[in-house]
C-alpha cells in the first residue's frame, strides 16, 4: 500500500505556499501539487506594492518563487502537476495526479480562482502589456493615460472608480444597458467626471502596436455597428470563477462555486480544508490568502492531533 501523507496541499499561490510553510514547520511533511502554472494569479502580476515588508515592491513571480523556496527550506515537497480528481468519501483520502493515486489524512484546497477573460482577438498577446484583470494590481501603471473597464457588476464599477485616481479618463464598457452593480456603486461611477459609460458595446478585437495595447474595436450587439476607442490600458472585470472542478461536487460550494467553510477553515467534509481565493468572495488579496493559508495549516495540525 502506498504511503499515507499527513496532508496534501492542492494548489500553490500565497495560500498554498503559506499553508505549506506552516505545515512543514509543524513537521507534518506536507506534499503539494502546485499545478502546471504554479504560483497562481500572482504570476500574472508584474509588481506587488501592497504586501507588507516589501518597501520597494516585488514582482509577482519573484514573490511566489521566494515563498516557495521558504516553504521548501522547511521540508515542503512541491510537484508542479495538476490534480485530476479526489475521492474524499472515506479515509484516507485519494488524490489522483496524472493517473497516479496519492493518499492523505487531510487535504488543503488552495487552487484559487481565475479571472474570466473575454478571449477577443488580439487579447492573448496583450495580457500584462496593457490588458489586465486587476485594477488594484496594475492601475498605478496608467497614470495620466486613458483606460477602459469592461463589465457591469460591482467589481467593474469599483475598478472604474479606483482607476480615476491614476488615469486621465476611464471608459466603462458594458454589453447591455442594465447594470448588475448595486445602485451606490453604479451611481458613483456614473457621476464621476473622469468616467464615461458606454452601454450596448462589446469588444470585437483588441488593437496594439510594438509598445503594447493601443485600443479596441467596439461592437454594438444590437445591430453590429462598430467604433474604435483609443486606450493604453484595459481592465476586464466580468467576474472570477473558482477552480473547484476536480472536487467533483464532493465539497459544499456556494452558487458561484466558491468553497464554503463550515468550522474555521474546514469544509463540509471532515479533514478537508480550504484557503485563499477558492473560498474568498470578498477580499481577494495576496496578504489575505496567505493569512488563510496559515489558518488552514494550523487547523489541519490541530485536527490531526484530535484524531489520535
Amino acid at each position: 500500500m502506498s504511503k499515507v501523507h499527513n496532508v496534501i496541499i492542492i494548489g500553490s499561490g500565497p495560500a498554498g505556499y503559506t499553508a505549506g510553510l506552516y505545515a512543514a514547520r509543524a513537521m507534518l511533511e506536507p506534499l503539494m501539487f502546485g499545478g502546471y502554472m504554479s504560483g497562481g494569479q500572482l504570476m500574472l502580476t508584474s509588481d506587488i506594492e501592497n504586501f507588507p515588508g516589501y518597501p520597494k515592491g516585488i514582482g509577482g513571480p519573484e514573490m511566489m518563487m521566494e515563498l516557495r523556496e521558504q516553504a521548501e527550506r522547511f521540508g515542503l515537497e512541491v510537484r508542479d502537476q495538476n490534480v485530476e480528481s479526489v475521492d474524499v468519501s472515506e479515509q484516507p483520502f485519494k488524490v489522483v495526479v496524472e493517473g497516479e493515486t496519492f493518499l492523505a489524512n487531510a487535504i488543503i484546497v488552495s487552487t484559487g480562482a481565475e479571472s474570466i477573460w473575454l478571449n477577443a482577438p488580439g487579447e492573448e498577446a496583450q495580457k500584462g502589456r496593457g490588458i489586465s484583470t486587476c485594477a488594484t494590481c496594475d492601475g498605478a501603471f496608467f497614470r495620466d493615460e486613458e483606460v477602459m473597464v469592461i463589465g457591469g457588476g460591482d467589481s467593474a464599477c469599483e475598478e472604474a472608480t479606483f482607476l480615476t485616481r491614476f488615469a486621465s479618463k476611464v471608459t466603462l464598457v458594458h454589453r447591455r444597458d442594465v447594470f448588475k452593480a448595486s445602485t451606490i456603486m453604479y451611481e458613483r461611477a456614473l457621476n464621476h467626471e473622469k468616467i464615461e459609460i458606454k452601454t450596448f458595446r462589446q469588444v470585437k478585437e483588441w488593437l496594439s502596436d510594438e509598445k503594447g495595447l493601443t485600443g479596441a474595436v467596439l461592437e454594438d450587439p444590437r445591430d453590429g455597428s462598430i467604433e474604435s476607442i483609443n486606450v493604453t490600458g484595459a481592465f476586464i472585470a466580468i467576474g472570477h470563477k473558482p477552480i473547484t472542478g476536480f472536487l467533483g461536487g464532493q465539497v459544499e460550494v456556494d452558487d458561484e462555486g466558491y468553497i464554503l467553510h463550515k468550522k474555521h477553515t474546514m469544509t463540509s467534509v471532515e479533514g478537508v480544508f480550504a484557503a485563499g481565493d477558492v473560498v474568498d468572495t470578498r477580499y481577494k488579496q495576496a496578504i489575505t490568502a496567505a493569512g488563510m493559508g496559515c489558518q488552514a495549516a494550523m487547523d489541519v495540525e490541530k485536527w490531526l492531533e484530535d484524531q489520535h
